[in-house]
């Protein structure tokens, strides 16, 4: 197996990233895009295999004590992300480079496991005000899920100078212009 490049985006919910990785898998056809498990409800028009692994807690736990994951987490009171060690060997075995939208901490443990392979993305909102309309407007989560999420973003903004490079999405085009700029530049090296 050929190892790829990893390029990590991640950002508080809300903050823009999700589009951003969309855009730029159009416009590098060598990016596959990281499925991860979760162990959550699918919302709206996710599908599984294709936006996420839905599987059940149980599952998830058999698979974190198999050192199935190459980082996981429970981001959400009883709600497990995680990034399957087999996802990102098929997307090398496609000889592909792997792009992922993933939460702020699941980001800075994938950087410091791939360290120099990997791009490590901050999408940063204009401000928390912004990032809470942006998760009201949505109108996928109750009352309750949407303050666990404001409370979490505010937690999250404090990481980003972990990251590699922070890419602030006041305006969403020049945010996209800007992502493909930085993403462009690390495949070539």
């Amino acid at each position: 197996m050929k190892q790829g490049k990893l390029i990590i985006f991640s950002a508080p919910s809300g903050a823009g990233k999700t589009t951003i990785v969309h855009h730029l898998l159009k416009k590098f056809p060598e990016l596959s895009f990281s499925i991860s498990a979760t162990t959550r409800e699918s919302r709206g028009n996710e599908q599984h295999e294709n936006d996420y692994y839905f599987i059940s807690k149980e599952e998830f736990l058999h698979k974190v004590a198999h050192q199935e994951f190459v980082e996981f987490e429970e981001v959400y009171n009883g709600t497990f992300y995680g990034t399957l060690r087999s996802e990102i060997e098929r997307i090398w075995n496609d000889g592909k480079h792997v792009i992922f939208d993933i939460d702020v901490e699941g980001g800075i443990r994938l950087k410091r496991k791939y360290e120099e392979d990997a791009l490590a993305i901050f999408v940063q909102p204009p401000s928390l005000d912004v990032l809470k309309e942006r998760l009201s407007g949505r109108g996928t989560d109750s009352q309750e899920k949407l303050q666990e999420r404001f409370i979490k973003a505010e937690k999250e903004l404090l990481y980003a100078d972990k990251f590699d490079v922070i890419l602030k999405n006041y305006d969403l085009a020049t945010a996209c212009t800007e992502a493909e700029q930085l993403v462009g530049d690390f495949l070539k090296k």
